[in-house]
């Protein structure tokens, strides 16, 4: 379980550590799209102060801030120690409490089963060998009741186009060869590995790219990028 890693993808995700909070350099989508990610968690949780949240794979730490300064009680959790050094970083700066581990969400499940109220894992699972090893361990580690959100990228022509081509090559949105085709995840395939997890699908919800506008915007159109949220 605890080898459920990519080192290529890591070293990835090392190399944006410099410019994680630089919302105008190469994770300036991510910048555009967290304000979503963390209304829509709110409308699905309602209150956030005091819960225990678990943030897996969360880089430089944009939506586990954005957790705590609504009173969770955060974790987060990612392999890149370039992006931890820069979210523990920035957390101090803001006077910000979270509890940034370096550890594999295999791990992290074996050691505090049934601990989570919620746990946000966002862009991840296309970037991992064996997506149901992570919603697995996701399981293991929501309380009865407790809430999962994955977002991931739909895979099909469309998203090909425009994700790798457009934002890669055209408009240089992201750095070239972030994302891999093989790897995107249809959302029929998401729901049945969430299932297979013994989670309930409560939710699905897509997010819409404005190209005329540069803004993300949530959709019922999950042809691109979209989130999934399960309930235990």
């Amino acid at each position: 379980m605890s080898q459920n890693i990519d080192l290529n993808e890591i070293d990835k995700f090392s190399q944006l550590a410099v410019d994680w909070w630089n919302p105008n350099g190469k994770c300036k989508p991510l910048h555009i799209i967290n304000p979503l990610r963390v209304d829509y968690i709110q409308q699905k949780c309602g209150s956030l102060t005091n819960q225990t949240v678990l943030d897996v794979g969360c880089g430089g730490g944009i939506l586990s801030e954005s957790l705590a300064k609504l009173g969770a009680n955060v974790t987060a959790i990612d392999l890149a120690d370039e992006s931890l050094a820069v979210a523990k970083m920035h957390a101090e700066q803001n006077d910000l409490t979270i509890n940034y581990q370096k550890q594999t969400v295999e791990e992290h499940a074996q050691q505090h089963p049934e601990h989570y109220d919620v746990i946000t894992c966002m862009e991840l699972l296309e970037h991992v060998p064996d997506p149901f090893s992570v919603i697995q361990a996701c399981s293991v580690l929501l309380k009865p009741n407790g809430k999962l959100f994955l977002s991931t990228i739909n895979r099909n022509h469309k998203a090909k186009l425009l994700l790798i081509y457009g934002a890669e090559y055209i408009a240089r949105l992201v750095p070239k060869g972030t994302h891999d085709f093989n790897r995107f995840i249809r959302p029929s395939e998401l729901m049945a590995l969430v299932e297979q997890a013994n989670l309930d699908v409560e939710a699905i919800i897509g997010m819409e790219y404005l190209l005329f506008k540069n803004q993300f915007k949530l959709s019922s159109n999950v042809d691109i990028n979209y989130i999934l949220m399960a309930q235990k």
